[in-house]
């Protein structure tokens, strides 16, 4: 159940880059985000409450939960949306497939998880993938758009290792649901700035607002939920290989709704990078299915 919870995590997080990418075109990005983050934030604490769940949190959890909301939903996310608004959802929600790179050396430094054999080729695989699709770029902008990605991947990967800590002791939805909390705190005066500087955004139209329902609930609280329960059960560095998952759903979208063409060598790294998330998990499904016996 673990691994399907994942697999829907990441397809979801794949939908995210086409439907920002259209309610970019009338709301700026740390506006988006805010707008996001408040949609997520009531349909979390409605669900805690109809659930039961202890909302309390210990002074020593502070600190962690912090760094979950700032450096991973504010700022990590905030680049995320950077990079999609200048190199595109196809190729955003690809660069941050390397995510297992950040997230394996991460939870290898700070929780003591093995890198294996299997990981660091399925890392090769994926860093290899990603350099055939970026490497021929020559456009300023997509070249900003990928840095924004990686330093958006650099954020989130610190985020879930810390992430991965708390939920040994606390139930996730609850970690989730502070974390974006204080994401929401920071965003509202960035919010302000951001739409004091701009100008010939929309905001409000019925797309718009579509787009600002779904990234909020099922974007954005239903993944959260479901990523930090899986980080709660199974290895940070296993739970990151599903990453990329999302540029598939994300070039499956971007061709459906934009008509997005994707050239061979596209089409080879994104191969080599899937190909690298099987290799990853299978003797993990083994083990699983073995251990009863």
């Amino acid at each position: 159940m673990t691994y399907f919870f994942l697999f829907l995590t990441t397809s979801i997080w794949g939908s995210l880059y086409v439907v920002t990418k259209i309610a970019l075109e009338e709301i700026p990005p740390v506006t988006l985000l805010f707008f996001r983050y408040i949609i997520a934030s009531l349909t979390l604490f409605t669900t805690i409450k109809v659930s039961g769940k202890n909302l309390k949190i210990s002074p020593s959890d502070i600190p962690r939960i912090l760094f979950i909301g700032v450096i991973g939903c504010f700022v990590g996310v905030g680049l995320q949306i950077w990079g999609t608004k200048f190199c595109g959802s196809s190729l955003a929600s690809l660069v941050n497939s390397l995510n297992p790179v950040f997230i394996s050396l991460f939870a290898s430094l700070y929780l003591s998880e093995k890198i294996t054999l299997r990981k660091m080729i399925s890392i090769a695989m994926g860093l290899t993938g990603v350099y055939l699709i970026v490497f021929n770029q020559k456009n300023f902008e997509i070249k900003v758009g990928v840095i924004f990605s990686l330093l958006s991947i650099l954020s989130w990967s610190a985020s879930s290792v810390a992430t991965k800590k708390l939920t040994e002791k606390k139930d996730s939805m609850v970690v989730t649901a502070w974390g974006i909390w204080v994401a929401t705190l920071f965003c509202f005066p960035a919010s302000l700035i951001e739409l004091n500087i701009t100008r010939g955004y929309t905001l409000f139209s019925p797309s718009s607002l579509g787009c600002v329902l779904y990234l909020g609930t099922i974007g954005t609280a239903l993944p959260n939920i479901l990523w930090n329960r899986s980080l709660s059960r199974i290895d940070a560095s296993i739970c990151s290989l599903f990453y990329p998952v999302q540029p598939l759903v994300s070039i499956f979208l971007g061709i459906l709704i934009f008509k997005e063409s994707v050239s061979t060598q596209f089409l080879l790294g994104t191969l080599i990078i899937i190909s690298g998330l099987f290799i990853g998990l299978t003797k993990k499904k083994m083990q699983l299915v073995k251990s009863p016996l």
